[in-house]
């Protein structure tokens, strides 16, 4: 399945955020309820799997969501991480991103 945020196609959503790649890219974080998803959070790192497995943000993302947690990433070899916050302020532009600012 693949998880649509504006333009980007991120790969998931996974259940077990060890089945996150360990490369550049993009995560989003979230919440399956009656069979929809709901966006919790979305970021950027040069690790995802590392950063979200690690992430400071845990305890938001669980409060925002009592039913089944969910991460998706979009991964961005060629960009740095410059570019990566520029797709990261695109997806939080969309609206309803509720754990996290930047």
């Amino acid at each position: 399945m693949t998880i649509h945020l504006g333009e980007y196609a991120f790969n998931g959503p996974f259940t077990d955020p060890s089945k996150l790649s360990s490369k550049s890219g993009l995560y989003a974080i979230h919440c399956k309820r009656n069979d929809k998803y709901y966006r919790v959070d979305v970021g950027e790192s040069n690790n995802v799997r590392d950063r979200v497995e690690n992430h400071d943000r845990k305890d938001c993302w669980n409060k925002q969501c009592k039913e089944v947690l969910t991460y998706s990433e979009f991964l961005t070899p060629r960009k740095k991480q410059a570019g990566r916050k520029k797709i990261e302020k695109e997806i939080r532009d969309l609206g309803h991103t509720p754990c996290g600012k930047e």
